[in-house]
């Protein structure tokens, strides 16, 4: 029998959407953070940083190890939605320009939407379906240029990275973890930086020399933009309907483009501008369902 996710009261949900609404926006941040702060031609070792110390001093506030199956799980969970995820993002960056390979990232909501059908049982209204559809169009209106080159293995990549991370939000709806979001955030993020070690070490040289710009964007990305924001996106899926969730990472772009136009000047176009308001058009109809009533 098809169901609908539960949800919580207004004030509730909308106070969850706003938290949970706050990881992508924060995401959308990290373009202009590695381009104006980090070193050039070290995306994997920029990844590690990224997850792993912030993993352990996570961990290590937790105290609390998983038992049984859970041991598994959330190695799996910790591939797909940090190791796997991350290691095609930074091929799929350096293979494609930035605007292709968020407009195949943007495919992750439709991708959510129909693994929860089939996976959770979940019936979606036709609200979910415009908004996964329409944030697709607005996120490719917003960010692709039309002298986009394209590349085989980067188009790959972006996609088996967004059905990836698809893949990982609803087996972390489908499981219920027993852990509080700190436990689940930490184990996630320690598996995953356990697997992009050893291809950063393997294919990208040592760092010789870091700034102080530098020591302040691998903090930001570490502390903002990885352990808050993963325990705000877990605590979402926890919370939310799914499909409201993934919807809300259209956010990401959307943010980048801003940034982008406040900060580096970059110009705007009124193409983008149609495309920024179908995103936001999207995100907003993609959470009329969380109103809905019905229960599992």
């Amino acid at each position: 029998m098809n169901k609908r996710e539960p949800s919580a009261n207004p004030s509730t949900s909308l106070r969850d959407t706003l938290l949970t609404a706050l990881a992508p926006c924060v995401w959308g941040s990290t373009y202009i953070v590695t381009t104006e702060l980090l070193p050039a031609n070290h995306p994997l070792t920029a990844a590690v940083i990224r997850v792993l110390p912030v993993g352990i001093i996570m961990l290590a506030m937790a105290r609390t190890r998983p038992s049984g199956q859970w041991w598994w799980r959330l190695m799996v969970l910790g591939m797909l939605n940090i190791g796997i995820f991350q290691a095609l993002l930074f091929v799929a960056a350096y293979r494609l320009p930035g605007g292709v390979a968020a407009t195949l990232g943007a495919v992750q909501p439709l991708v959510v939407v129909a693994l929860s059908w089939f996976m959770l049982n979940t019936q979606h209204g036709r609200y979910t379906w415009i908004a996964a559809i329409g944030g697709l169009l607005g996120v490719g209106l917003l960010v692709l240029g039309p002298a986009a080159a394209l590349d085989t293995i980067g188009i790959v990549a972006a996609l088996i990275g967004a059905i990836c991370m698809a893949l990982g939000t609803v087996l972390t709806k489908r499981w219920q973890t027993p852990y509080s979001t700190l436990t689940l955030t930490a184990w996630q993020l320690v598996f995953g930086g356990i697997f992009l070690l050893p291809l950063a070490l393997h294919f990208e040289e040592s760092l010789h020399h870091v700034t102080l710009n530098n020591v302040i964007g691998y903090t930001y990305l570490s502390l903002i933009s990885s352990g808050l924001t993963y325990a705000l996106w877990f605590r979402g899926i926890h919370r939310l309907p799914t499909a409201a969730v993934s919807i809300l990472g259209l956010l990401s772009p959307l943010v980048a483009t801003m940034l982008g136009y406040f900060l580096l000047q970059q110009g705007l176009t009124v193409v983008q501008l149609v495309g920024a308001t179908l995103v936001l058009g999207s995100v907003w109809l993609g959470q009329l369902e969380n109103g809905s009533k019905a229960t599992v």
